[in-house]
Parts: structure tokens; C-alpha cells; sequence
């Protein structure tokens, strides 16, 4: 299978054309965010204060890093369960969020917002937090620094190997 190289900011055009299996290698930035963050993210939004990070077009990475080793830019960094999103996986779709990135199933209310607002769910291998760090080449700390590995952090990926698991147009890898 041929592998295919996307780049964010992910434009509707470019979601349009993936499809469920293709594998991709993203590169540019992309932020994480877990449950926590994505609680205080909604809490933002509730307030209707500024977030602080922008979600047109943009890619989050459901990710809690282990702390650099000397040498690296980052720890190990592989995906966390994607469920635990789901309650606030909506309502950042509506607001221009194009992109997701875990493990494992995600509820019929976010597959019907990824259909909804044109965006893409990816799978990245569980369990391979090493080797996928090495597709990481830059880190900043971005929001809520108390929350340790679970803060908003501003990654820049080289060639992140990622599985396109549910599309825009409904197809979802977990039922084929």
C-alpha cells in the first residue's frame, strides 16, 4: 500500500481525497490534548474566551508524552484511548477542528460530526510511543503547564505514520 504524504493545516480538499485504511505520513504541527485539556478547552469555549490554540484546520494528538531523555526532543509519545474525547469531540469539530489522532473506536455522535464538519480520525500504533517520537522533531509547551504530560503542547511531526480509521464521507475501518 502506497503511503502518502499530508501536511497542516488539513484543508477540505485534502480530507476529501483520504479514505478509510490509507496510510499517511503527516508532517507540520499538530497539538495534544487528552481529557483533561479537552475539559478545560470546553470550559474556554463555555466562557467564550479565547483558546489557546487555533482549531481551523488543525490536527490534535490524543497523546501524554513521557519527559525528554537527553538527546531528545521528546519522550515516548504514543496515542492514548480516543473514547475518552468523545463528549467534547463535537463541538470542537463544529468550531474548525479537521483532525484527530488516537486508539480505538469512537462513538456514532463523533462519526457523525466527522461527516458533518469534513474531518478525519487517524489511528497511530499503540504501543510504538519510541518509534513514533522519533517523527517528532520539535515540542512547546503551549497551555495549562499543570497538568504535566497532559498539557497543550504544539508538536511539529516529520513524517508521522498514521492510519486513516473513519473518513468524511462515513467509512469507519472498525466496521469494514
Amino acid at each position: 500500500m502506497m503511503k502518502r504524504k499530508i501536511q497542516t493545516p488539513l484543508t477540505d480538499e485534502v480530507i476529501e481525497t483520504l479514505k478509510i485504511g490509507d496510510i499517511v505520513l503527516i508532517n507540520g504541527y499538530v497539538y495534544t490534548a487528552r481529557d483533561a485539556a479537552h475539559k478545560r478547552l470546553i470550559e474556554l469555549i463555555e466562557m467564550d474566551a479565547p483558546l489557546p490554540i487555533p482549531l481551523n484546520g488543525q490536527i490534535i494528538y490524543y497523546v501524554g508524552p513521557t519527559p525528554a531523555p537527553e538527546g531528545k526532543v521528546i519522550g515516548s509519545a504514543g496515542p492514548t484511548t480516543s473514547s475518552r474525547m468523545d463528549p467534547y469531540t463535537p463541538l470542537l469539530l463544529s468550531l474548525g477542528l479537521k483532525g484527530m489522532i488516537g486508539k480505538g473506536k469512537r462513538s456514532k455522535e463523533v462519526k457523525d460530526a466527522i461527516k458533518k464538519y469534513k474531518a478525519v480520525y487517524f489511528l497511530a500504533t499503540g504501543g510504538a510511543g519510541a518509534f513514533l517520537s522519533r517523527h517528532i522533531v520539535s515540542v512547546e509547551e503551549i497551555a495549562f503547564s499543570e497538568l504535566l504530560a497532559e498539557s497543550i503542547k504544539k508538536l511539529l511531526f516529520k513524517d508521522f505514520p498514521a492510519i486513516v480509521a473513519i473518513d468524511c464521507h462515513g467509512g469507519d475501518i472498525f466496521e469494514r
